[in-house]
This record gives C-alpha cells, sequence and structure tokens, in this order.
C-alpha cells in the first residue's frame, strides 16, 4: 500500500481472485471506468499461480493495490481480511473477479450511504445465463418474508458485487468469518442487516452490476429459480430486447464480449440495457396478469376443483393455440418447458 498519509478515498474496492486471469482484466476495467473515481482496487491474490500477477502488474493506476498471498483455506475468506483490515475507504464495495459493474455503480450506491442511518446498500442484480443472455433478478429485502429467508440463511440472491457498506461495519458487527467453507459474503450482510435492527438497509432497484455464473457451478447450482423463467423467456420471439442477448464468438470468454459491447459507449449502452430491463419486467408482469385473470376466470375460488397455478396455465395451452401469434401463447408453450424441469 501507499503511504497512509494521503487523504482516504471514499470507497475501498475489494477484489478477491484465484486463477481467473481470463476475465479478471474484465472486472478491473469495469472498476476504473466508474464516473465516481474516488476509490482504492485492493486486489487479492488467493495464491493464483496463472498470469493474474502480470495481469494485474499491466494496470499503471496508482489506485490499484496488489496483494500476492498464499492460498488461505477455501474460499480465501482469511486473505480477504488481512487486506480489508488495511482498507481507507469510508464505504467498503466488493467486486467479483468474473463480473462486471455498469459505469454509475459507485455513483448510484454513494447515493445510497448519504442517508446517515443506511449502512449497507445493494443493487439489483443481473444475472448472465450462458451464453450471454443477460436476465433481471429479484431479491428485494423490504419484503419480509424474502427478509426473514435472508437473515435465517435459507436463500440469497445477491451476488457481493451488488454490495456497499459502510467500514465502521468492522468494528462494530466484525469481519468475514473466516471459518465458514462457503456463503461468508451471506453470513456478514445478515450479521450487518440484524446488527441495525433491519432498518439500516437501501435496496436501489436500478441494476449496477453484471453477474456471471462461475466456471465450476454446474446448471443444478448456478442462481435463484427464477433464471429458469427467464430462460425460457429468452426463447420467446421478441419478448427480450436485444442488448440483452449479447454475442459470444468462439473462443471470447462472456466477460470478454459484453465488456466490449459496453466499452463502446458506455452511457448510452448503460441507458439502453436499464430500458430494455425495465421493459422486460413489465411486459412479463403484463402477460401473467393476462393469464392468471384467465385462471382465476376458470378455476373461482371455492370451485370444485384445487387448480395449480402451473397446471393451470399449462392447461389453457389447447385453447390458446388459436392465439398462436400472441405473446400469451408463446409464454405458455415455454411455461410447458419449465413444468418439466421442475417436475424432472
Amino acid at each position: 500500500m501507499d503511504s497512509v498519509s494521503e487523504p482516504a478515498p471514499t470507497f475501498s474496492i475489494l477484489l478477491p481472485t484465484h486463477n481467473r486471469a481470463d476475465v479478471l482484466p474484465f472486472a478491473i476495467r469495469s472498476v476504473l471506468y466508474q464516473t465516481l473515481s474516488d476509490f482504492e482496487l485492493l486486489i487479492v491474490g488467493d495464491g493464483c499461480t496463472d498470469q493474474t500477477s502480470d495481469i494485474v502488474r499491466g494496470f499503471s493506476d496508482s489506485r490499484v493495490h496488489w496483494f500476492d498471498l498464499p492460498k488461505a483455506p477455501n474460499f480465501g475468506y482469511a486473505n480477504r481480511n488481512i487486506v480489508l483490515r488495511e482498507a481507507r475507504g469510508k464505504y467498503i464495495a466488493f467486486m467479483a473477479h468474473d463480473d462486471l459493474w455498469l459505469p454509475d455503480h459507485l455513483e448510484l450506491l454513494g447515493g445510497c450511504m448519504a442517508d446517515p442511518q443506511t449502512e449497507i446498500a445493494y443493487t439489483r442484480p443481473l444475472w448472465v445465463i450462458p451464453p450471454g443472455c443477460i436476465t433481471p433478478a429479484t431479491f428485494n429485502l423490504h419484503d419480509e418474508a424474502t427478509l426473514e429467508l435472508f437473515l435465517t440463511r435459507q436463500r440469497n440472491a445477491i451476488p457481493a458485487g451488488c454490495v456497499v457498506h459502510r467500514r465502521a461495519c468492522f468494528e462494530k458487527y466484525g469481519y468475514w468469518n473466516e471459518e465458514l467453507s462457503a456463503g461468508a459474503d451471506n453470513e456478514l450482510w445478515a450479521r450487518i442487516i440484524k446488527g441495525g435492527k433491519s432498518r439500516n438497509f437501501a435496496y436501489l432497484p436500478e441494476p449496477t452490476c453484471l453477474h456471471f455464473r462461475a466456471n465450476w457451478r454446474t446448471e443444478v447450482n448456478a442462481g435463484p429459480s427464477q433464471l429458469e423463467v427467464w430462460k425460457q423467456l429468452h426463447a420467446v420471439e421478441n419478448f427480450m430486447p436485444p442488448v440483452l442477448k449479447v454475442a459470444v464468438p468462439e473462443k471470447q470468454t462472456e466477460q470478454q464480449a459484453v465488456w466490449q459491447a459496453i466499452a463502446v459507449n458506455p452511457r448510452d449502452w448503460t441507458r439502453e440495457l436499464r430500458t430494455a430491463i425495465h421493459t422486460v419486467i413489465d411486459k412479463r408482469i403484463a402477460v401473467m396478469d393476462e393469464l392468471v385473470s384467465e385462471v382465476l376466470r376458470r378455476n373461482p375460488a371455492g370451485g370444485d376443483e384445487d387448480v395449480g397455478l402451473m397446471d393451470a396455465l399449462v392447461q389453457l395451452a389447447p385453447e390458446l393455440q388459436n392465439m398462436k401469434p400472441s405473446l400469451a401463447w408463446k409464454l405458455v408453450r415455454q411455461l410447458r418447458a419449465v413444468k418439466k424441469l421442475v417436475r424432472g
């Protein structure tokens, strides 16, 4: 680290990495492209044996700091704590080596942190389903049921790259739990929110982070179940706007392909992406309202048959065949595929 006599930055960004030299440069570039430039980027090498060190040293930016540490157990939480104890920023942001930020990520989350009551904030996640399908996700902790599942560590759909919290949280609530083999991010966020009696968090529904599937994951454990529905919607012709499907050339990573799309004009691409996200969420609500209304009309409350929603929607398929050009028909056709996957 440079001399502590330098003015402390607004943000300290923790970027842990282990042998992902193929995608790390794009994560770093998305940080360096931030509209809010007052930060230090702390890259934590967790026993890297590939070209990671050369990649990091190739960035001649004084805000980038490289910690080449021996491998720590599991996901390297101990190494993260070593580096976080040297962080000087007022706020702590997290970046994954295989994710990308939109250019105003820090700016928007910094706005959330302007409220003195807010100790931790996060943005709407965007998941990237291979190959290059950008998908919105929902995980709103203002919903009591969702919050309970999160605080009890039964469910978490917030990628670490979406999260910012005050550095003072470490002194109040502790650092990453080094004893855990996995899920220490969820455990830390929950500890902070519990410590603030669930009144100290902010949720920004505007997306600012693109979360990619880790290369060690499989289809079975690759994200929240809602992604399977969005995967089917990507297959519906003209449902998803073109910006939400990035072509991934052979021998390129998804991260490289998406970053190249962003870098041409970051501001315009971000604006187009967010417009598309709001559009598909509204379209999904509108179509589901239409279908559910039809189900309720055919199966009123108190009827003789107890028909599940998924079954009822699929049962509509034959009658909707006369509406084949309609979006409702296309959606039900995809729901048939979802039903098969859910039931195995």
